[in-house]
């Protein structure tokens, strides 16, 4: 498997090196609960990591489902859904293989896409529009991190730069509705920002 290993992921959380966590949920799914852009539904999170979002999605009334590989997550994400006093389920799963029982409403993507190595992208979005119903919508946040390498062809991450023009052609036009741009910027303290964006399957 090109990139990042369970093994890796797995020994990032047991030595508390995730960089990448804000330690709160994410400041654009905020805005999309409060402006109403985002209502209460049955939402996947995949690439839950420490598990911010799912709690305050479950908090906000959401029916939330957080998958990630990494044991580690799963602990944590369990661990901080008891201490809210809140439920959501939390599978220990591969995103590339896994297959809910019924369709979602919405998923969250923040971190899942940048985490897995592009040779997968493809892969993953077909996933993602397998677990949809029609009309079901992606709420993206796509990681705009490119490297000096990228120039020689050099892909390098994680996390993965998600060039947007890349994720219009693997979001295609046959499969999804993108909103106009311009899109929102979300600053991350890691230096980089990410895109936002509501996309809809077709």
């Amino acid at each position: 498997m090109s990139g990042p290993t369970i093994d890796f992921w797995q020994s990032r959380f047991d030595a508390g090196q995730t960089p990448w966590d804000r330690g709160e949920p994410g400041p654009q799914l905020t805005r999309w609960i409060d402006s109403g852009a985002m209502t209460r539904c049955r939402i996947a999170v995949p690439g839950c990591g420490s598990g911010h979002d799912v709690v305050h999605l479950a908090q906000a009334g959401f029916d939330v489902t957080g998958l990630d590989y990494a044991p580690a997550a799963v602990t944590r994400t369990r661990a901080r859904l008891a201490d809210a006093g809140v439920h959501a389920t939390v599978v220990e799963a591969d995103v590339l293989a896994w297959s809910p029982g019924a369709p979602f409403d919405a998923v969250y993507e923040q971190t899942c896409l940048c985490a897995l190595h592009p040779d997968h992208w493809v892969a993953y979005a077909r996933q993602l529009h397998a677990w949809l119903r029609p009309g079901g919508r992606l709420f993206a946040l796509f990681v705009q991190m490119a490297r000096p390498g990228a120039a020689q062809g050099s892909i390098d991450g994680p996390p993965y730069h998600c060039d947007i023009n890349a994720m219009r052609a693997l979001f295609d036009a046959s499969k999804w509705t993108w909103a106009k741009p311009p899109y929102e910027r979300v600053p991350h303290h890691m230096a980089f920002f990410e895109i936002a964006t509501v996309i809809a399957r077709r």
